[in-house]
């Protein structure tokens, strides 16, 4: 039995967000599927994990805390 896949899709996407300099901003979106592989990108760049950058994911939420943020992480 050859069951399609079914695509992983945005229940709620991401919204804009503003931020004073120099704290830290929560973005968050909610997927159809729990534990879903999510990349997170800036443009063409991927992000990764660093004492910037904070990738969280439970169940259908993925959530990205940018530390410290800058007028260049918009």
């Amino acid at each position: 039995l050859c069951v399609p896949a079914v695509p992983v899709l945005f229940k709620q996407a991401l919204e804009n967000t503003d931020v004073e300099e120099g704290k830290s901003v929560s973005l968050c979106c909610e997927l159809t599927k729990a534990d879903a592989t999510v990349v997170w990108k800036k443009g063409e760049a991927t992000l990764q994990a660093s004492a910037k950058y904070e990738m969280k994911q439970k169940g259908t939420v993925a959530e990205l805390v940018i530390h410290n943020a800058e007028p260049e992480d918009a």
